[in-house]
């Protein structure tokens, strides 16, 4: 009697585990790439929805000064805010869409990369909205270690590749 009730106490919980695992592995974020295969969003909490090509003839770069990070971090140090002022300042009633590109140093995994890339775009992006853009204006995309702005292996290159960028929908 204790044997098969065992039995069956092991199958139960090998049958819960499966269905668990069956089950986050079908269960994705609603994820649409892009022309290049980046991931675009435009909502606050990271779901991601199809945007404007970041890479794209149709968007506009470099015209605004990058937001840097700390490391590890995806909060918008006080120093970077004005950075945020400039671009909201410009892009303020103008029915333009800005594309905020979060990227990150090399260091870290890819998945851990493209997630904190994430982060601070869409810190960046809140700081937009609270300066008065519409956030249906403002799309996030995350590169991650992709596309460094310094190629270099060291504190000065990670320190220049922690950073969010605008692009300018046109």
């Amino acid at each position: 009697m204790y044997r098969g009730m065992r039995f069956q106490l092991f199958a139960t919980l090998s049958l819960a585990v499966l269905l668990a695992l069956s089950g986050c592995a079908n269960k994705k974020n609603k994820q649409y790439a892009g022309i290049d295969g980046d991931y675009v969003s435009g909502t606050p909490l990271g779901e991601r929805t199809e945007g404007a090509n970041f890479m794209g003839a149709n968007v506009t770069r470099g015209q605004y000064a990058a937001v840097q990070f700390g490391y590890d971090s995806s909060s918008v140090a006080p120093d970077q805010e004005s950075k945020v002022e400039a671009v909201a300042s410009a892009l303020k009633g103008s029915g333009k869409t800005v594309i905020v590109a979060g990227f990150t140093d090399e260091r870290g995994t890819e998945e851990y990369n493209r997630s904190l890339g994430e982060k601070r775009a869409l810190a960046v992006r809140e700081a937009l909205i609270s300066k008065g853009l519409k956030a249906n204006n403002v799309q996030t995309v995350s590169f991650g270690k992709e596309m460094p702005a310094d190629s270099a292996n060291n504190e000065a290159a990670w320190a220049k590749n922690r950073r969010a960028e605008f692009g300018i929908a046109k």
